[in-house]
């Protein structure tokens, strides 16, 4: 592709992004040089840990030699490996940026990832040097590594299962990204009062979370209810769009996944749903306190707790919202970011990018990607079929009835108007073939 081309796609790319979520996304009047990121390696000795310790410790988290909260010691070490792992993170991307290598991209509802001090420091082989550090400063590495809270991002087999799958693709060197939600409460917390089992919430982000680096240059609008209308486009085709929709943000915060000891750290992009606005002025001037937030607290719902009870309408709504958002928001970003380097020429698509569905929850993703490819960037359905039927793989994990995910037609029809007509049409010509099939052997 030549330069020029490519540059003038990166600007349309971006305006595009800038008039949907990001007005200030590219500069104006500043021209960065090319050395505004070159920085000479960090450290890995014993001093270098102890410098940055002292450096995020006292003037980043404000604290002094009163302090007896462990909390902020876990901060400011993890804020200090934190950096490693960027700086390894940046070449990793540039890497696979420079090879332009196939991708997989892991979607996944649950990511148990265990802590990610201890994890961190083991991939990068510095253990033993942060705990001499911290001994030299009185501090016990165990507990600070024991303040760190569980991420609540998964509670089973499922859950384990994806975040081993991630490490091992950043241990065998593999471009694998996972993509997940970025929930605001775990399943829950346990504990034991006079002998009996009780659950509390498990607010794991109360405290933030120092591995995380929120991108909301990659924010996308993720679309609700409305109906689908038809017209003819300029070159006399019919197309299909989905309008009066109700529309949430998907956000993304990026956590680095390092490889064992190899310099590779992957990524685990988890989106949070947030409202269009934050709330309505007028309803707030009015005195109108709930209702002016009405918007926001819906939106975010969709990411508020990991597995929402379905047992009601609400519940159920509540669950498919959840599975679409992960669904579309991954897909729009993957292809974003092919349309950001390629343009709208989606001819080696499959060839460069796969996307491995972790279970029923994000199986939608089919139906998804056929309607990014055919209504925001026109190909036809034979062209954008061939691309998702050879891009799509899928992990099983049971056939249990009572553990695959069903939704009522009404529901869909109403939530997901335009993914329900391209499911209705997929069965139809799925039933087409299975019958032609059946005559043939019937002839034979």
């Amino acid at each position: 592709m030549a330069e020029g081309n490519s540059a003038n796609i990166l600007i349309k790319f971006f305006k595009y992004i800038n008039g949907n979520v990001m007005p200030n996304r590219i500069f104006e009047k500043s021209k960065p040089k090319s050395n505004i990121t070159k920085l000479p390696d960090l450290g890995m000795d014993k001093k270098d840990f102890v410098s940055d310790f002292k450096r995020y410790y006292s003037h980043r988290l404000g604290r002094d030699e009163l302090c007896r909260s462990p909390h902020y010691a876990y901060e400011a070490l993890s804020l200090a490996v934190s950096d490693r792992l960027i700086e390894r993170w940046k070449k990793t991307y540039n890497t696979y940026r420079e090879e332009d290598c196939k991708k997989a991209f892991y979607i996944s509802m649950e990511f148990l990832m265990g802590r990610t001090l201890s994890n961190a420091m083991l991939n990068l082989g510095i253990t033993s040097t942060v705990d001499k550090a911290l001994y030299d400063l009185g501090l016990d590495l165990e507990e600070l590594i024991d303040s760190e809270p569980d991420a609540g991002l998964g509670n089973g087999g499922l859950g384990r299962l994806a975040a081993c799958f991630i490490d091992s693709c950043a241990t065998l060197q593999l471009p694998v990204t996972g993509y997940g939600l970025r929930y605001e409460y775990g399943m829950f917390a346990q504990g034991l009062e006079n002998g009996e089992q009780i659950e509390r919430p498990d607010h794991w982000l109360r405290n933030g979370n120092v591995w995380e680096i929120e991108r909301p240059e990659y924010t996308v609008r993720i679309k609700f209810g409305g109906h689908t209308e038809k017209h003819i486009d300029e070159n006399g085709k019919e197309r299909i769009t989905w309008v009066n929709t109700k529309d949430v943000l998907a956000v993304p915060y990026d956590t680095p996944i390092p490889g064992y000891q190899n310099g590779t750290v992957n990524t685990l992009r988890l989106w949070k749903s947030e409202a269009t606005e934050e709330f309505d002025l007028q309803e707030f001037n009015a005195g109108q306190y709930a209702e002016s937030v009405a918007e926001k607290n819906t939106a975010e719902n969709i990411t508020m707790v990991l597995y929402p009870n379905d047992s009601n309408e609400n519940g159920k709504v509540l669950r498919l919202q959840q599975q679409y958002l992960l669904a579309s928001a991954s897909l729009q970003d993957v292809v974003s970011n092919w349309v950001g380097r390629h343009g709208t020429d989606f001819t080696h698509f499959a060839e460069k990018n796969c996307f491995q569905l972790n279970d029923t929850h994000p199986s939608i993703s089919v139906a998804e990607l056929m309607r990014l490819l055919m209504d925001e960037h026109g190909l036809g359905w034979n062209d954008a079929w061939d691309i998702t039927s050879k891009t799509m793989a899928y992990t099983n994990h049971t056939l249990l009835p009572e553990a695959l995910e069903k939704w009522s037609v009404g529901l869909m029809q109403h939530l997901l108007p335009r993914v329900m007509e391209i499911i209705f049409k997929l069965m139809l010509i799925s039933w087409q073939k299975f019958l032609n099939i059946g005559l043939v052997m019937w002839i034979v």
